[in-house]
């Protein structure tokens, strides 16, 4: 079983946040499509989010995670300890969200939007992009 992350295709801290789930992925669970592509509006739909979804979300088990509870259900299948940081999912919701909101409104300001130069993944990581 795989699961797909979708992220903001323009943002630097997106882009680096998917950089580093998969370098933090050896089974290769994760599957990525940005927001923006026909496959993430397609997932949008059936999923019931809003076209213009402003934040990472997780389609895992035929289920959309968005915001703090997508980041934390992917630490889950992190290698190392990142795996321990789901332990914060006790956390109320709000008091996650709020954290995740004041990154996420911040993100382009702190860490700018792409231009047309992206890096070229291996063809291994390449065949995990829809």
């Amino acid at each position: 079983m795989t699961a797909i992350v979708l992220f903001d295709g323009d943002c630097n801290f997106c882009d680096a946040s998917v950089q580093f789930i998969i370098q933090r992925d050896s089974k290769g669970y994760f599957n990525y499509a940005s927001l923006q592509s026909d496959v993430g509006q397609k997932l949008l739909k059936e999923h019931n989010m809003p076209e213009d979804l402003d934040s990472f979300m997780l389609v895992e088990d035929g289920e959309a995670y968005i915001k703090s509870a997508a980041a934390l259900r992917i630490t889950r299948h992190l290698d190392g300890a990142w795996k321990l940081l789901y332990a914060l999912i006790v956390l109320p919701a709000p008091l996650r969200n709020f954290v995740y909101d004041y990154i996420a409104a911040n993100r382009y300001k702190w860490f700018g939007k792409k231009d047309d130069h992206c890096m070229l993944p291996s063809p291994e990581v390449r065949q995990r992009f829809l």
